[in-house]
């Protein structure tokens, strides 16, 4: 089973506003092991970056301006996820955005049937509980030292590692047995000598004495 977890940073937080995409990250996952295999594109957003966004993902202007624009990368993206279901925490953004950078550029969008939503399992397993990316990771004991920023990609590659806790850990279903068969256990056979079954003369002197407070034993007539 092959799917793609993958993220999004960008300008704004409605596409309808002007806000664009201005990083895509994205990893692959298969039978819920990531691959190493990988995509990852700054974006030029033809538009200046308002200072609470470059706060949070400190991506400025001056850095974006001459990055390739998302019609120049699309196809690649496109190629890359193929037909995989898109596995992203609070999927409907990420997946408003693409999908409005789709119609910008004329091409099909992508079918919000196909996105995995790792903020809706969070919240159905953990009711109550923070549900912030950083707070998952915590939760589940995920290393956050390498981020000090959100970032594209590396916030994917957290969340395939959550996506994988929130799912069952690595063993998924009931086949919880290793691949790998177990050696045989091997016991040493050990021969006893046969014991003795006759009874002994105090055994049979106690068994007579036994018999003799009986009245008429039906076994010595």
């Amino acid at each position: 089973m092959r799917e793609i977890v993958w993220d999004t940073e960008t300008t704004g937080i409605m596409p309808g506003d002007g806000h664009r995409i201005v990083e895509i990250g994205a990893v692959e996952m298969i039978n819920r092991t990531i691959t190493g295999r990988s995509f990852h594109t700054y974006l030029d957003p033809q538009r200046a970056m308002p200072k609470d966004a470059e706060r949070v993902h400190g991506l400025s202007s001056e850095f974006l301006t001459g990055q390739p624009v998302f019609e120049q990368v699309i196809d690649d993206f496109l190629a890359f996820i193929g037909d995989a279901p898109l596995v992203a925490h609070n999927a409907a953004f990420d997946m408003e955005f693409l999908n409005w950078e789709l119609k910008r550029a004329g091409m099909p969008i992508v079918p919000m049937s196909r996105a995995i939503d790792t903020l809706e399992i969070s919240r159905k397993a953990n009711p109550g509980a923070k549900h912030t990316l950083d707070a998952v990771c915590t939760r589940y004991g995920i290393d956050l030292s390498g981020r000090t920023k959100h970032g594209a990609l590396i916030d994917a590659e957290l969340l395939a590692r959550a996506y994988i806790e929130l799912t069952g850990g690595r063993q998924i279903g009931m086949d919880l047995a290793s691949d790998a068969a177990p050696e045989d256990n091997v016991y040493e056979r050990v021969s006893l000598a046969a014991r003795a079954h006759d009874a002994s003369p105090e055994e049979l002197a106690r068994h007579a004495s036994f018999l003799a407070g009986l009245k008429d034993p039906l076994w010595l007539s």
